[in-house]
């Protein structure tokens, strides 16, 4: 009797009624069409783009967003709610098909079943809307279209709109009224330079290290013009005619005003230059950033291993932003090749699925497709390689079941361009780039493409299950088998003991890269003695084409870790990436040819300061230390299970966290212990010891020889004790 005296209780009632209220206004957001903000807001990004202070824009097709989105979603209702409506756009409301007079802001629902549905256009901007009251909440349970196919006849009569596509709406993190998607901005914080130098008009700026933002003039009166040229290095800045950024102001005023620059730039150093009377009082800067939390970690007994992995995040902290875009001072764009490689890095560091998911639409674009993403064979597959493994990561379902029609109608795209032999082979209007490569052929039938296109079949298998289309599952695992016979049969070479870099004229040319050949690897395309032979023959190999730009070295670095060979790839690491430190880097390049010397390195595309000394690409040493030496994957979606097999190469010690969706896994190896705390999900510890592991709180198999697995539950702590194989032994066990 107790208990119904105070749900009865009047103050009571009204404390639950006020709660409720709280919670449905915090979970509602702003939604949209899916796809479309994250059209609109790339879009916006990538055409800020200048050089040398003109609008630089992008070389491929721009989509935009639907003006003209209907939004609806059914309730069922205890009692009347009072109901507040925002917008993007100009609107019309109904309640259950009746059309609400005006624009209401406000309307009241009564109690029983009924449905909204809200109409919304704007050209400008995405059409959105925020619905808040006491139960009901605009969130992604809503089902919005953009054609409703909908007609009254003459006796005003709606017609049957059954035909009629629904998706679940989309939304990001716009959590309140005031927060629209249209004024979207990254999050900026003050920064002062740490030396300036002055001679006659000029001043050159220091600020550190590599940075992003906008340079803000404080205290600036007289007469005059303002230049302003950024570099990355400080020969760039100094350079008038051939710095990349550059801004330029003219001022007339009598009282010192404070001046912020209109669009954000990469530099570390900035050259002012000044004419007439015009002061500035000092100089200083807004940094720019996506305010991303770090989830992963690693430190280990190599300082200069700790330093790499520190720059390579900072690297990575500055080309995430709205999206993951390829570098922070020359493009601005995103690349699907270099996103791809963001996306893993990303797992293992922030282990933001959202703004992989939002590269990954803003790439997509919608149909009609014509053409390649970026123009650019290869990147259309990385573009389906991100999906497979955005669905082995996060578990995320929905979204292959939402967008499975733009994969499928990307796909179909890439198959009707075969030729008659069913491989792909460039035409007209196709960028293949595989690699910045001096006298890399791009020929007749390359080997890689018909690879990356095999495991984007297989993606698109995968996909086409979930998404409930079998017909298409069975076709497309057709299409990958039948691939990846041709794949051996037609560029397998036996006294190469490798696959040949291309076929012309339906033969096999003579020459042998590394590309394809450790993307098998990993894809795990070879047996296990063609993996032997490709690791002498290619990967080993100092007379197969060096790989110079960071962006494939992660890929063969990759491989030869997949192989077993960390203690190497540590070596090549403080040697390649290391190389950059020693040379001043503060954060990783797009190209490092350790044989340049000087202002060399600085340049690219012809250009005296084309290349980018700030590229996503070049952080890779976040997932190599994370998946390969930490040992951290999943081997189902979201974790649900997944391996650590920690390997030291020639590290004493290590430690670090894996993200997942569940939480952080946390390791710790030495020489002689482990210690692993583990997250929901079933894990799997696989190590090599050259003694009897010992565990007190599970079960340590031997798997023969020096190996050694041990089953880890969910939420716990395991200490293994052993002793580590040493890497030269593990090698002549190979």
């Amino acid at each position: 009797m107790k208990k119904n005296v105070l749900i009865t209780c009047p103050l009571v009632l009204l404390f639950i009624t006020f709660c409720q209220d709280i919670i449905a206004q915090s979970r509602a957001t702003w939604i949209w069409y899916p796809g479309d903000f994250e059209i609109w807001l790339s879009n916006n990004m990538q055409n800020r783009r200048t050089d040398r202070g003109t609008f630089f824009p992008v070389f491929w097709k721009f989509d935009s967003h639907y003006p003209l989105i209907d939004f609806h979603k059914d309730f069922t209702l205890s009692a009347p709610e009072e109901v507040k409506i925002y917008a993007e756009g100009i609107y019309n409301v109904k309640l259950d098909g009746q059309p609400l007079e005006g624009a209401p802001q406000q309307i009241t629902v009564p109690a029983g079943k009924h449905r909204i549905n809200v109409k919304v256009f704007n050209q400008a901007a995405v059409p959105a809307i925020y619905i808040s009251g006491r139960t009901i909440a605009s969130d992604a349970s809503w089902l919005v279209t953009f054609e409703d196919k909908e007609w009254i006849d003459e006796t005003g009569k709606t017609s049957d709109i059954s035909a009629t596509t629904w998706l679940n709406a989309g939304s990001w993190n716009f959590n309140s009224p005031a927060a629209l998607p249209s004024a979207c901005k990254l999050p900026v914080m003050p920064q002062s330079a740490v030396n300036v130098q002055k001679n006659n008009n000029a001043s050159l700026i220091d600020f550190g290290k590599e940075t992003f933002g906008f340079i803000k003039l404080h205290g600036v009166k007289g007469t005059g013009d303002v230049t302003l040229y950024y570099g990355e290095s400080r020969e760039e800045a100094l350079n008038a005619k051939e710095a990349i950024t550059l801004d330029r102001l003219s001022f007339q005023q009598q009282q010192a005003k404070d001046s912020v620059m209109p669009l954000s730039k990469a530099f570390r150093y900035v050259n002012m230059v000044t004419t007439g009377s015009v002061q500035v009082d000092s100089i200083s800067m807004l940094y720019e950033h996506a305010a991303m939390k770090e989830r992963g970690s690693f430190r280990c007994s190599d300082e200069e291993i700790n330093n790499i992995y520190d720059v390579a995040k900072y690297t990575f902290h500055l080309n995430t932003r709205e999206f993951f875009i390829d570098g922070i001072k020359r493009d601005r764009w995103i690349w699907s090749g270099d996103a791809y490689q963001s996306y893993l890095m990303n797992y293992y560091l922030f282990f933001d699925s959202a703004t992989v998911s939002r590269t990954m639409l803003a790439l997509r674009g919608k149909d009609p497709v014509t053409s390649h993403t970026n123009t650019i064979m290869d990147y259309t597959f990385y573009w389906f390689l991100g999906i497979y493994d955005y669905y082995l990561y996060t578990g995320d379902a929905s979204f292959i079941r939402q967008f499975y029609p733009r994969m499928q109608t990307l796909m179909e795209y890439c198959l009707g361009r075969r030729n008659k032999d069913g491989l792909m082979e460039g035409m007209p209007g196709d960028w293949i780039f595989i690699d910045w490569a001096d006298g890399l052929s791009k020929k007749g039938e390359v080997s890689f493409e018909q690879l990356l296109l095999c495991r984007s079949l297989e993606t698109m298998k995968l996909c086409a299950d979930i998404a409930g289309h079998q017909t298409d599952a069975a076709r497309y695992n057709q299409y990958a088998a039948a691939l990846k016979r041709q794949l051996f049969d037609l560029y397998w070479n036996e006294q190469k003991q490798a696959l040949v870099h291309s076929r012309v004229d339906g033969k096999q040319t003579a020459n042998v890269t590394r590309y394809a050949n450790m993307f098998a690897i990993f894809y795990d395309y070879f047996n296990p003695q063609q993996k032997v032979a490709v690791k002498k023959s290619v990967l080993m190999n100092d007379s197969v084409q060096q790989i110079t730009t960071p962006y494939m070295r992660f890929y063969e670095l990759e491989a030869l870790c997949a192989l077993g060979e960390q203690d190497y790839v540590l070596k090549e690491m403080k040697d390649y990436w290391g190389g950059m430190l020693k040379l001043g880097a503060t954060s990783f390049w797009e190209e490092y040819n350790p044989a340049k010397k000087g202002a060399e390195h600085y340049a690219m595309y012809g250009r005296a300061f084309g290349k980018s000394l700030c590229h996503a690409w070049g952080a890779s040493p976040l997932y190599l230390l994370g998946k390969y030496y930490l040992g951290v994957r999943p081997t189902s979606p979201a974790y649900a299970t997944y391996t650590v097999e920690p390997v030291l190469g020639s590290l004493q010690w290590m430690e670090g966290k894996v993200p997942t969706p569940q939480g952080d896994i946390s390791i710790y190896c030495s020489t002689k212990e482990m210690k692993i705390t583990t997250v929901e999900g079933k894990g799997l510890l696989r190590f090599r010891s050259k003694t009897k592991p010992v565990c007190k709180t599970a079960t340590v198999i031997s798997k023969g020889g020096d190996l050694y697995e041990l089953t880890m539950g969910a939420a716990a702590t395991y200490v293994v004790n052993y002793q580590s194989v040493k890497p030269e032994q593990h090698a002549k066990k190979k």
